[in-house]
């Protein structure tokens, strides 16, 4: 079984380390970063230089990744799902990359399409961020969080979804003597 990495002939690419098995699609500029095996990039995807994408990620259309973010094993990101890496951006300060924030997603977590992702954070594994949130706090594993500032997605007593912040599920957690 052949393992060949597939890069279309439209992506322009900066001397970035790719995986076997990856495959890169249309429009993509992919600059000096480290992409691992088995990984699919959809099209018009940007990945600026020192991203560290892990193995077996799905990368769809339009996606934006910049300097300082981490994708480990097996993360999903939707369409024109975007990441930060300047928490107070302005266009007249001059930022040294040294000095951007840092986001990791850890192992099986997923993104949801048009989800703004604002450093610095870390987001758990197997983690879900909801479709068109922006998450600008860490995200414990196993948690689904939504909206816009993403809240946590929890069940009342009967079983019905309903979203709460991070201070009431942590101040809920801690007086319960929950482990978090």
């Amino acid at each position: 079984m052949e393992n060949k990495i597939f890069i279309h002939p439209t992506v322009e690419i900066e001397g970035a380390e790719i995986g076997e098995g990856t495959k890169i699609w249309h429009f993509c500029h992919i600059m000096k970063c480290k992409i691992g095996k088995n990984c699919t990039i959809g099209q018009n995807v940007f990945i600026q230089d020192g991203v560290v994408i892990g193995d077996n990620c799905k990368i769809q259309n339009n996606v934006s990744i910049y300097k300082g973010v981490v994708l480990e094993d097996n993360v999903f990101v939707g369409p024109s799902a975007v990441f930060t890496n300047v928490r107070k951006p302005r266009a007249k300060i001059k930022i040294a990359p040294e000095n951007y924030n840092k986001t990791i997603v850890k192992k099986g977590a997923s993104i949801g399409a048009n989800a703004t992702i604002v450093c610095p954070v870390e987001i758990g594994e197997e983690a879900m961020i909801g479709a068109g949130s922006v998450l600008t706090k860490n995200v414990p594993a196993g948690l689904t969080v939504i909206g816009n500032p993403a809240g946590i997605l929890i069940n009342d007593n009967r079983g019905i979804p309903f979203v709460v912040s991070f201070e009431e599920y942590y101040v809920k957690a801690l007086r319960n003597n929950h482990k978090l």
